[in-house]
């Protein structure tokens, strides 16, 4: 379980494929902190270390992985969002996050806004009912506040320190990024379709 507040940018040192999989290596200040087994969330997508280097680390992103996020896209020198799993003695300072992306969204604009930037994304329309106007979402593994929200599209304002510390400042219209969506918007979805299921089941 995760934040969405960024400790580190790592830096992609090479990425090799391995049969359906990707081997992914990552140089990262966090490195001497890392162990084996750990998990570690790269622009929202929890990923465990699999083999210590020097300065850097080792990670494998499977197939259903590659899939559902734009971790097949990463080349070598571009960075990477980097968050450990949180300790449940720590405040909360984003929201809960799982690790587990959603889906991709697709920037439509960067708007600089006089010492902030919006950014507008375009979303698959079958997650509309998971995002509601000043909800939380995770984009690229950052926790952020959503408005002007509609069935395809939604805004975030990201401030100069955000901005500076992680690779949002990277991403330009066109661009592809992980999107978690809120996992308590999840819950109640569920809960009405299973509501709605019983209640058409005590009906026949």
């Amino acid at each position: 379980m995760f934040t969405g507040i960024i400790e580190s940018l790592g830096e992609v040192i090479s990425t090799k494929k391995e049969g359906g999989n990707l081997l992914i290596t990552i140089g990262s200040s966090l490195t001497p902190e890392l162990k084996v087994d750990q998990s570690i969330a790269h622009n929202g997508v929890c990923l465990t270390v699999t083999r210590l280097l020097d300065n850097a680390y080792e990670t494998v992103a499977v197939a259903e992985t590659l899939q559902k996020t734009n971790l097949g896209q990463l080349i070598p020198g571009q960075q990477v969002n980097l968050e450990r799993a949180m300790l449940f003695n720590g405040r909360i300072d984003g929201h809960l996050v799982q690790g587990h992306v959603d889906s991709v969204g697709e920037c439509l604009s960067v708007t600089p806004q006089d010492g902030s930037w919006e950014f507008r994304f375009r979303y698959p329309a079958t997650f509309a009912g998971l995002l509601v106007e000043k909800g939380s979402i995770c984009l690229n593994g950052i926790s952020l506040t959503i408005f002007n929200v509609t069935d395809r599209e939604f805004s975030v304002a990201v401030i100069p320190y955000t901005y500076q510390h992680t690779n949002i400042s990277a991403v330009q219209p066109g661009h592809t990024v992980n999107l978690e969506f809120d996992i308590l918007g999840k819950y109640v979805a569920r809960q009405l379709q299973v509501s709605s299921l019983q209640a058409a089941v005590a009906a026949q």
